[in-house]
């Protein structure tokens, strides 16, 4: 029996819809890299700035503020998905996935604010609009009550963002004629987390009200210390993601059969 022989009988019989087993690979694969995206992208809207991390590194004896909510932690691991996606898949597909993605936070909020609507009622305190830090469903309405507070704000961060890195990527994908995989993973996605980071923190706040802005200061140095500190610590990953990439895709285009360059013509 050859090597080929044995690998069949080891695997599973392919699926009546799996047109061969690279077919089926190809879709596994695809599997992976969405449910990694949506599982990050419904994480990180519901710890949202549930949390603030203070990260501040002492530089020559200065102190440089880096706050950052909880929320952003998974953040740059959508963007190395939707690269992957645009790279091996097409713009097509990574731009469905993101419009699932769209639709997933919106599913769980709806059951974030069904769960809230349900009996029993709870016992509201009037000053803060939640029950009291002692009850048991505190812990509940005070997520509830951030997430339904910011969803705004981060479903559309989330649109702006997200499409624009997929059109950046092909946008230079087209350009260099699929040459120059560094440009458009990390240019795409350095351009497009800032727009992410300004619109969800500023959103966030003239909208939603939920950051945790001292009224006594300024309001807008406040405000650039969240965002700086969410770009950078982006930015910083961003860059470090660049030889997993370069690995991955170089990887999954012999595992899965794919020339990337055929793509670089796509409208």
């Amino acid at each position: 029996m050859g090597a080929a022989a044995r690998y069949a009988a080891l695997v599973a019989p392919l699926h009546p819809i799996e047109a061969s087993e690279l077919h089926a690979r190809r879709e596994r694969v695809f599997l992976v890299l969405a449910g990694l995206f949506l599982g990050s992208m419904t994480m990180l809207n519901i710890l949202g700035v549930s949390r603030f991390i203070d990260m501040s590194p002492t530089v020559f004896g200065v102190q440089i503020p880096l706050v950052l909510a909880v929320g952003v932690l998974p953040y740059p691991i959508t963007f190395l998905c939707t690269d992957f996606i645009s790279e091996l898949y097409g713009r097509r597909r990574a731009s469905s996935v993101v419009w699932v993605g769209c639709g997933l936070n919106l599913w769980v909020v709806a059951f974030l604010w069904l769960g809230g609507t349900l009996p029993p009622a709870p016992t509201i305190d009037p000053a803060t609009g939640l029950p009291p830090t002692d009850a048991y469903d505190f812990a509940f309405f005070r997520i509830r009550m951030l997430t339904m507070g910011a969803v705004m704000a981060s479903m559309l961060a989330y649109l702006a963002a997200q499409f624009c890195d997929v059109f950046l990527f092909h946008f230079w994908k087209r350009l260099t004629r699929g040459r120059h995989l560094w440009l458009r993973n990390n240019g795409s996605t350095m351009v497009s987390q800032f727009v992410d980071t300004f619109a969800v923190i500023t959103i966030t706040h003239f909208y939603a009200r939920a950051l945790p802005i001292d009224p006594d200061l300024a309001l807008w140095p406040q405000l650039w210390i969240f965002i700086g500190s969410g770009y950078v610590f982006k930015f910083s990953v961003a860059l470090l993601d660049t030889i997993p990439f370069y690995l991955g895709v170089s990887w999954l285009s012999r595992y899965l059969e794919i020339d990337p360059t055929e793509e670089h013509n796509e409208i």
